[in-house]
């Protein structure tokens, strides 16, 4: 009997393949004769085309012989597996799981499987520290750069890996190890985040020093007095982080500098707030980066990795500027969510423009098979240009229905994948990692807060929890709070958008909503000319209002510059403090009155700034 055979799900045959083959083989499965094994195991498959596959053991399918010629995993290799489990319905059930499998399998079981150059490959992408999530469960690690899932208990030959073949074997090797040292740290967490080959000892690299001073001269010298030497200092470390291998950090200060260039020219995309809060991420991460420095610092992949043939799911679109948009794609096998990020020059209708050989309103509500998508270690992804038909868009249909319960949970669920997340300034720079699509059964409130300009909806799942659903008016897609509110009015089945808590309740900011009659991207409606009836007022929340004043006095803090704020500026911080403490945020109140004794601390700015960023977060 072939277990081996016998465990392969469909979804399981769709990762090694893709969606398409496996539905082709299965209409051709009545065609199919009975199959015949030898007595080794060794099966196989006659095909009424005139192909035969063959299947002996200890074989995965790409190494499987089939006489049709097609290159990798063709259809007639999976209706062989499908007619196997067809002729062997009434066979036992595969066994579980072998225990401490694949944290069990040894280095010499690899070299034997993979030959000792991929396991010098792996120990090149773990020396440096790398930062990989183990999903026991689902029999998935994850890693900045690609996903590897293990199909089969037991079997090494049946793995899915969204990386390309030369990559492939080094990065399964590396999830073994992942789940190995999972095993002997944390065995009974279902889901962990593991730090292989790195050590709390081991010393910050040199680069994130000079980082750390540069944030700091900006902080004491403020973004209104900062010249070109300054600027030039924070692009020479840019570069020095680059040459590193320090993501995160590179990718922070890229925005810093891009902040900092905004002010110098006059720019609506500078935001003192968002500069205060990218000083503290920088800094944030000099001081933590002895304890988890690939984790912190982004320095487990290179900077972008090919991916096979993949089939991602849009989960709609959000226009970020006059000439910007990000597309959010489910890849359903990795249980992730990829950004597309888009620019162009001129004028016209933004869901006309032309991307990936389609249109944006197309890729935002389509299904997407790519065989030229590269992946950042940061989740975005783009298509490279090449041989026509590469990548391929198709209508979404009804595609949310079959995401993974990760990327669709219940209203319950999202709230618990929000608990126990890192504070964001410290925490990977994942795009889209809190992006989800949420079942949506009953609308009960919808109303429009004029003084906001803001349509806030109360919807409800099947369990009956709630959820607020919350879209505030922006130039950029004059129609998306339009196109919300007739959505929410007709018959909606599920929404995407980024989740986030608020005063213990989910907080959904919405990308597109799937009722009836498909998926409606909200930011590519043009405006119907009117915006909903007025609501109530909304009465200011004293606790949103008093960390919203924490972090503008900061952020004026920082843009003016430590150094060179006024004295009266000390009564306004112990004032907000003051605020903060009758709130309830003792902690984050304390230590804003402490920098306040000490404008010119950078350290207590630090903490004060930090703590205020993670209230914000869980408020």
């Amino acid at each position: 009997m072939r277990a081996d055979l016998l465990a392969l799900t469909t979804d399981a045959l769709a990762g090694l393949a893709n969606r398409g083959l496996v539905k082709r083989a299965t209409k051709e499965l009545d065609t199919v004769p009975p199959v015949t094994a030898a007595d080794d195991g060794t099966v196989e498959v006659s095909f009424a085309d005139g192909a035969t596959v063959t299947l002996p053991p200890g074989h995965g399918l790409d190494t499987a012989g089939c006489t049709c010629g097609a290159p990798g995993i063709c259809r007639h290799r999976i209706g062989a597996v499908l007619a196997y489990q067809r002729d062997h319905a009434s066979a036992p059930p595969p066994a579980a799981v072998p225990a401490g499998w694949p944290g069990s399998v040894t280095d010499d079981e690899l070299t034997a499987r993979f030959g000792a150059r991929t396991l010098t490959a792996a120990r090149r992408l773990v020396g440096g520290g790398l930062t990989a999530r183990v999903r026991r469960q689902a029999m998935t690690v994850e890693t900045p750069s690609a996903t590897v899932r293990f199909l089969v208990p037991g079997e090494l030959r049946f793995v899915d890996c969204d990386a390309r073949a030369e990559s492939r074997d080094a990065l399964v090797v590396v999830a073994v190890w992942a789940f190995r040292h999972a095993d002997a740290h944390q065995p009974d967490d279902p889901d962990v985040t593991v730090e292989l080959s790195g050590r709390a000892d081991q010393p910050v690299p040199a680069a994130l020093a000079g980082v750390a001073a540069a944030a700091g001269e900006l902080l004491r010298t403020g973004v209104v007095s900062a010249d070109e030497v300054l600027v030039a200092a924070l692009r020479r470390e840019l570069a020095a982080c680059e040459r590193a291998n320090l993501r995160w950090p590179a990718a922070a200060l890229a925005d810093l500098v891009d902040q900092v260039t905004a002010y110098g020219t006059r720019s609506a995309r500078h935001d003192p707030v968002r500069v205060a809060e990218l000083v503290a991420e920088l800094l944030a991460r000099h001081h933590a980066a002895a304890r988890a420095p690939s984790r912190v610092l982004g320095t487990d992949e290179p900077a972008e990795t090919p991916l096979r043939q993949v089939r991602l799911v849009a989960l709609g679109c959000r226009v970020t500027g006059e000439s910007t948009a990000e597309v959010f794609l489910a890849h359903p096998g990795t249980e992730t969510v990829l950004v597309v990020r888009h620019s162009w020059s001129g004028t016209g209708a933004v869901a006309s423009r032309r991307i990936a050989g389609t249109t944006l309103a197309s890729l935002a509500a389509g299904n997407v098979v790519s065989e030229a998508a590269v992946r950042s270690a940061g989740r975005v992804v783009r298509f490279g240009a090449g041989r026509l038909a590469r990548t391929t868009v198709s209508p979404v249909g009804e595609s949310w229905a079959e995401l993974p319960r990760a990327l669709c949970p219940s209203f319950g669920e999202a709230l618990a994948q929000l608990s126990g997340l890192p504070p964001r300034v410290v925490r990977p720079r994942v795009a889209a990692e809190l992006v989800r699509v949420l079942p949506v059964a009953e609308v009960r409130q919808v109303r429009y807060l004029a003084g906001a300009q803001r349509l806030d909806a109360v919807v409800a799942d099947s369990d009956g929890a709630v959820a607020t659903v919350s879209l505030a008016h922006r130039v950029a897609a004059p129609g998306a709070v339009d196109a919300l509110a007739e959505a929410l009015a007709g018959d909606p089945v599920e929404v995407s958008g980024t989740i986030r808590r608020a005063r213990g309740g989910l907080v959904v900011e919405p990308y597109a909503v799937r009722g009836a009659d498909g998926v409606v991207v909200l930011d590519l409606v043009a405006a119907a000319g009117g915006l909903p009836a007025a609501g109530p007022v909304a009465a200011v929340d004293p606790l949103v209002a008093a960390i919203g004043d924490g972090l503008a006095l900061l952020g004026e803090a920082a843009h003016r510059g430590l150094g060179r704020l006024a004295p009266g500026f000390a009564g306004r911080a112990g004032a907000v403090g003051d605020a903060l403490v009758r709130v309830g945020l003792r902690h984050c109140g304390e230590a804003v009155k402490v920098w306040a004794g000490d404008l010119g601390d950078s350290a207590a700015w630090l903490r004060a700034e930090a703590r205020l960023l993670t209230a914000d977060e869980l408020r």
